[in-house]
């Protein structure tokens, strides 16, 4: 028997939600819930959508997890409400789970910045958690995945949401490695995140991710990332003797860390932080 998938899509209400809506309803789920974290949400012209609100911890987080416990079906997936789901998404992903007996998916995605898109890939079929010690791994986003309903919970101590789809894949993988369908099957709309430029809150979810798994600082390419965003993000804030700190911890651990080389240029006042993201952002890729 084909399990039955209920998707969650998680919003603050001030985004319109249509193609969102439009590209989870083509990929046929049993249920899909919408979560309002915030102001009040326009009524969905849908009834194939229900809409309730956050009664868990304020934030994404809350929102998720308010999702799921509405949920009764085998699975659950989550849509960001600036994301779109490709055709195809689901049949793939619960045809991997069938075939593999994993607990987790995700799939391949298609960044969307601007009037650009760039797809990222794995390159691999199978996820592990070493991988996502080493790197975050875009694509393992939270817009892909698919898992057993029951089997994880967002952790709602994430401060401010921030990494808490990290984490929850992490976590996951740690149990059993994620099924990954390396085809671009959701089109992640950057440029609309209301998390990308909040850097005191983006130092305090590495914080807090190397604190929930620190095994990410004993890999050394995990630790030059983290430590290289963090000086970064220091830099962006204009702590500079902080944003060095961290850029020579970068560089201790792998000595060609490119974020480490950018923290500095924008602690230097040679480049802003924004425009270091645009730059990034143009390519597919994130700080």
């Amino acid at each position: 028997m084909t399990p039955t998938v209920g998707v969650v899509i998680p919003t603050r209400g001030d985004r319109p939600l249509r193609a969102t809506i439009d590209g989870v309803l083509a990929n046929r789920p049993a249920a899909v819930v919408v979560v309002v974290d915030g102001a009040p949400l326009d009524s969905v012209d849908d009834d194939r959508v229900k809409v309730l609100p956050n009664c868990l911890s304020p934030g994404l987080p809350g929102a998720r997890n308010t999702g799921t416990a509405a949920l009764d079906t085998d699975l659950v997936a989550f849509c960001d409400d600036d994301d779109v789901w490709l055709p195809g998404k689901l049949d793939a992903q619960v045809d991997l789970l069938r075939r593999t007996g994993a607990e987790f998916a995700s799939c391949g995605i298609e960044v969307e910045y601007g009037s650009r898109r760039v797809t990222r890939l794995a390159g691999t079929a199978e996820i592990t958690a070493a991988d996502l010690t080493r790197s975050r791994m875009v694509m393992v986003h939270a817009s892909t995945y698919v898992f057993r309903r029951g089997a994880l919970w967002v952790d709602e101590s994430a401060p401010a949401g921030q990494n808490e789809d990290w984490d929850l894949a992490l976590r996951a993988a740690k149990r059993q490695p994620i099924a990954h369908v390396d085809r671009p099957l959701v089109r992640v709309r950057w440029g609309r995140s209301h998390y990308a430029t909040r850097w005191a809150d983006r130092i305090s979810g590495l914080e807090w991710m190397l604190a929930r798994h620190p095994e990410i600082a004993d890999d050394a390419r995990g630790a030059a990332r983290v430590y290289g965003q963090l000086a970064f993000h220091h830099a962006a804030l204009g702590r500079r003797k902080e944003a060095r700190r961290f850029a020579r911890l970068a560089f201790h651990s792998r000595h060609r860390e490119p974020r480490a080389a950018l923290a500095l240029a924008v602690a230097a006042g040679l480049v802003s932080a924004p425009a270091v993201l645009s730059a990034l952002y143009t390519r597919g890729h994130g700080i």
